[in-house]
């Protein structure tokens, strides 16, 4: 029969030599009374289904996958036969070995309304049992079933804490799984609204994608190098920029974009520079800067260069311009009524756009361990959310991860959007109905949402339910708000590991200017100042569909952020970045950037982050707290 298979197999234009997937389709035959045709059959809508297109080969690997497929379609052909015939579950099956009441009807729960209920929900999921059905999904009740992130012992404790806010409770280094129900009942307090603009420059959802064009390419490209240039002459400490290209003995400035000659990663030999249309038609230039005892660069970034070019084929840089100067006060000698008008002025404008206080606790995806779909991680965030009451809580994705291995193995039966509504929706549902209508969530998509558009810049999630539309809040990524005028960037997008991968620099030999890696990764990021991109990589890392038709609004930040957030699988961190500042009279401005880790790391509890923020970097509390 194996032989008969194997024919079937290839005359249908597949091949089957792994002898592993043989076997197992000889048993499906036998367990299923299948006829090798017939499996073959199931096999082409399977192979169809997975989108296997460049891939005719049976692999041993699909076959958990196709077993699913083969139980759903016994499964469908049995019900239309006998539509009044129940199919017992593996749920029924641990009701029933469970001793539990056979009266339950509740087989999902719905939204808890008693106080009493709500309390029992949020106070469970700290011993992280769950009953499961056949694919590991979450059920709400306690069952036996312990899971490996149920095990764990150290819970919620601080890893790393900045503590700038005398006479406050931080309150990260609680043992939340010790609190009794009366302790939680008193720590559950009203909490103060919080105001929240979303500044909508991102891709509204069901935008058309994937349709960039190579005009669309060069001229975001080119856009970037124009304005940098502007920015760099408007500020009146540099000349307008020349071409590079042309041979000459005296200093000049360029300004244009680091690139690669060639694939792979840059080094000394391979970086060239590709100056902007206007000035040398965009045209590339080898670039050496062996001269330089400092510099930070990596293909895509935009930089101002004085140098010179005496051959006409080699720029030597004598200086590298990676930001952009704020201007400096154009009459300094002013009438003393007139500075103080002057003055009066920039503080009016300042009171205006004061940043207020703000409390927020930051979680990054994915929710849910690597060895369920139990979103046990998620379950406990909200529960340590209800206890803490900040005013804002933002989840950053993935929140139904494509690299999960049941997904990446096609064995879940429930679709990606029944998941996201039923295991995070729901509970962020219960959340904020039970904390009362001053609770706010923020949503921020990632590209391996698999329930969501595969593109970056990427259009927010689209929320149906319009009592929660209003306190549950779906940002684009990369998005940016407003809350109680505090000023917050995001991206899911994980830069700071790919700007590390192509990040080509060297520090001071003599070690007086220490450099901090992380701080100067994200220091790319916001370096621009006025026109700032979330992604100034290029070309893109692979695995990022990066479409520039949609990027030059989407990505570009208007202005310097009071926090940026930027999750990453790098050791978490929460840093104050100064920017500016580096010449006299030049203003410095600083920005808080947070890495709240991954909440949930394999079978086990990761990260997340806590922050207090006071009105400026210099005075908050803030915590990255495992979970």
């Amino acid at each position: 029969m194996e032989d008969e298979i194997k024919a079937e197999f290839n005359k249908n234009g597949f091949t089957i030599d792994d002898e592993e997937a043989l076997k197992k389709c000889l048993t499906f035959c036998i367990n299923y009374d299948l006829k090798p045709s017939d499996l073959v059959s199931s096999w082409e809508v399977y192979y169809l289904n997975r989108q296997l297109d460049d891939n005719t080969t049976v692999e041993d690997a699909e076959m958990d996958g196709f077993l699913v497929h083969l139980q759903n379609e016994q499964k469908e052909a049995v019900v239309k036969e006998e539509p009044g015939l129940h199919i017992y579950s593996s749920k029924d099956v641990d009701i029933i070995l469970n001793d539990e009441d056979e009266h339950m009807t509740d087989d999902i729960p719905g939204t808890p309304t008693d106080k009493s209920q709500i309390q029992k929900l949020y106070s469970e999921p700290l011993d992280s049992t769950h009953k499961t059905n056949g694919n590991g999904y979450s059920s709400g009740k306690p069952s036996k079933l312990v899971t490996p992130f149920g095990r764990r012992t150290d819970k919620l404790v601080a890893k790393f804490s900045i503590n700038n806010l005398p006479n406050s409770e931080n309150g990260s280094n609680e043992q939340d799984n010790e609190n009794t129900d009366d302790d939680f009942l008193k720590k559950v307090q009203p909490c103060k609204s919080c105001s929240l603009i979303v500044h909508g420059a991102g891709p509204e959802p069901g935008c058309r994608f994937m349709y960039d064009r190579i005009e669309d390419r060069f001229n975001a490209l080119e856009n970037r190098i124009s304005r940098y240039a502007n920015a760099l002459v408007a500020s009146g400490i540099y000349e307008e920029p020349v071409d590079p290209t042309v041979a000459s003995q005296r200093s000049v400035f360029a300004v244009g974009m680091i690139s690669c000659d060639g694939e792979g990663h840059l080094n000394d030999k391979s970086i060239l520079l590709q100056s902007s249309v206007a000035h040398s038609g965009g045209q590339r230039v080898r670039l050496d800067l062996h001269k330089l005892g400092q510099f930070s660069i990596f293909p895509g970034q935009v930089v101002g260069i004085e140098g010179h070019n005496p051959s006409g084929h080699c720029l030597i840089a004598s200086k590298v311009v990676d930001s952009v100067p704020l201007p400096v006060p154009t009459d300094m000698n002013a009438h003393p009524v007139k500075k103080q008008a002057l003055d009066q002025e920039v503080l009016s404008t300042d009171l205006t756009s004061r940043p207020d206080e703000i409390s927020v606790i930051i979680a990054s995806g994915p929710f849910t361990t690597t060895d369920n779909l139990f979103f046990e991680p998620l379950t406990e965030l909200l529960a340590y959310a209800s206890r803490k009451q900040p005013q804002l809580l933002i989840l950053l994705g993935p929140f139904v991860d494509s690299e999960h291995p049941q997904i990446k193995k096609g064995t879940v039966d429930m679709s990606y959007d029944e998941i996201f509504r039923l295991e995070v929706l729901r509970k962020l549902q219960d959340h904020v109905e039970y904390l009362g209508s001053e609770v706010r969530v923020i949503l921020v998509p990632s590209i391996r949402d698999a329930n969501h558009d595969f593109v970056f810049p990427q259009p927010a999630f689209e929320i149906h339910p319009s009592d929660i539309k209003h306190q549950i809040t779906s940002l684009t990524n990369p998005g940016m708000f407003d809350a109680n005028q505090v000023k917050v960037g995001c991206c899911t997008v994980d830069l700071l590991k790919q700007l590390s991968g192509e990040e080509l620099s060297r520090n001071p030999k003599d070690g007086t200017t220490p450099s901090d890696r992380m701080s100067r990764l994200a220091n790319h990021i916001l370096s621009q100042r006025r026109h700032v991109y979330f992604y100034p990589l290029y070309p893109p890392a692979e695995g990022i569909p990066l479409d520039f038709s949609l990027a030059p609004e989407a990505l570009s930040i208007s202005s310097i952020p009071d926090i940026i957030i930027l999750p990453s699988d790098m050791k978490y961190f929460i840093k104050v970045l100064s920017i500016g500042g580096r010449s006299e009279g030049e203003e410095e401005k600083k920005c808080v950037c947070v890495n709240p880790g991954r909440l949930a790391k394999g079978e086990g509890g990761g990260t997340f982050a806590e922050l207090h923020y006071h009105g400026s970097p210099d005075m908050m509390n803030a915590s990255i707290i495992g979970l």
